[in-house]
C-alpha cells in the first residue's frame, strides 16, 4: 500500500537529495510532482514542475541561501518542465537534461502537442551517457524514451541511485500515449533500466521505488499481460479501442478512460508494427477497426 505524500513538505531522501512534491496532484499526477534538490553546496534542483509560483517560491526557500546552480529536466511534460522557467528568473540558473519536444510531422491528432511544455528551451541537452558535474555530485543522463520521445532519467553515480521520472513511477505505471509516447520504445528502455544495477529510484509521482529491479520485471510482465488480454479480446470478436477499454477496463476511474484508450491504442500501434494484428486503416489510429492476422 503507497501511503500518499503531501505536497508542501521538505523531505530528506539521502545524503544529497531531498524532495518537494508540488500542489499538483490528481488523476494522472497522484499527489503531485516530485520535485528534488540535490546536493549540499550549490544545488541542481530537477524538474520544478508546472508553472506554479508557490511551489517555486518554496523550492528556493528549500536551498536556504545554498546557490542553485543547474534545473534539470527529465522531459517536457506540462507537469514537470514549466516551472524551470519561472526558477531560472529567480535563480539564473541553467537548464538541462531532455531536448525540446519536437512535433511530429503529418499528426493530424493533435495529441502529439497537448501535453508538453512547447516553450522549454534548455541551455544545454544532454544526450544518453553525457554527465553533469556539479558541487559534490554527478548527474549521468539515461535515455528512456517511451513515455515522452524526449525522456530522460538521471543517475546520481555517487549513490548508485536514478531519478526515474515518469518512465517508472511510485504509483502506477506509466501511461504511454501515441504518437509521441510508443510502447516499443517504452518497453526497449524498460530493459535498459533492468540491466543496471541501481539500488533506488526517485521518480516523478509517488514514493521511494526500493528494489526496482523487481518493479520493472512487473512492468514488463504487466505489459506483456496486456498485449496478450488485447489479442484475447480480438480473438473474441472485439473490433474497437472503446470495446476493448471497456471489456477490460471494468472499474476504471471514468476520468482516466482517455488514458487507457490511448494505453491500448499504443499496444495496438506496437502489434501493427510486428504484423500480429491489421487495421482497416492500414495505420493503427483511435477510430480505426483490428482484427487478429
Amino acid at each position: 500500500m503507497i501511503t500518499p505524500k503531501p505536497s508542501g513538505s521538505l523531505t530528506r531522501l539521502s545524503r544529497r537529495v531531498r524532495r518537494l512534491i508540488a500542489p499538483n496532484a490528481g488523476p494522472f499526477t497522484f499527489t503531485g510532482t516530485c520535485s528534488y534538490l540535490v546536493g549540499n553546496g550549490a544545488l541542481a534542483i530537477l524538474d520544478p514542475g508546472p508553472a506554479d509560483e508557490a511551489h517555486v517560491a518554496a523550492l528556493v526557500a528549500a536551498a536556504a541561501g545554498a546557490p542553485i546552480d543547474a534545473i534539470v529536466i527529465t522531459h517536457t511534460h506540462r507537469d514537470h518542465s514549466p516551472g524551470a522557467r519561472l526558477l531560472q528568473q529567480a535563480t539564473g540558473a541553467k537548464i538541462i537534461g531532455c531536448a525540446p519536444h519536437m512535433p511530429i510531422e503529418n499528426d493530424s491528432s493533435g495529441r502529439a502537442d497537448t501535453s508538453h511544455d512547447l516553450d522549454h528551451a534548455p541551455d544545454r541537452v544532454l544526450g544518453d551517457g553525457e554527465i553533469y558535474s556539479g558541487d559534490g555530485f554527478c548527474l549521468q543522463a539515461i535515455a528512456t524514451p517511451g513515455h515522452a520521445s524526449n525522456h530522460l532519467a538521471f543517475a546520481l553515480l555517487e549513490e548508485n541511485a536514478l531519478f526515474s521520472g515518469d518512465h517508472v513511477m511510485g504509483w502506477s505505471t506509466s501511461v504511454v500515449a501515441p504518437p509521441d509516447g510508443n510502447m516499443r520504445d517504452y518497453l526497449s528502455s524498460l530493459e535498459k533500466l533492468l540491466a543496471r544495477n541501481d539500488s533506488v529510484y526517485w521518480p516523478g509521482h509517488g514514493d521511494i521505488v526500493e528494489n526496482p529491479q523487481r518493479l520493472v520485471r512487473g512492468y514488463i510482465s504487466h505489459r506483456q499481460l496486456r498485449e496478450n488480454t488485447i489479442l484475447a479480446r480480438l480473438g473474441a470478436g472485439d473490433r474497437t479501442i472503446e470495446d476493448i477499454v471497456t471489456a477490460i477496463y471494468t472499474s476504471l476511474d471514468p476520468r482516466l478512460h482517455k488514458g487507457a484508450s490511448l494505453s491500448v491504442l499504443a499496444h495496438l500501434e506496437d502489434m501493427v508494427g510486428r504484423g500480429m494484428v491489421a487495421s482497416d486503416a492500414g495505420a493503427a489510429t483511435m477510430d480505426a477497426a483490428y482484427m487478429l492476422k
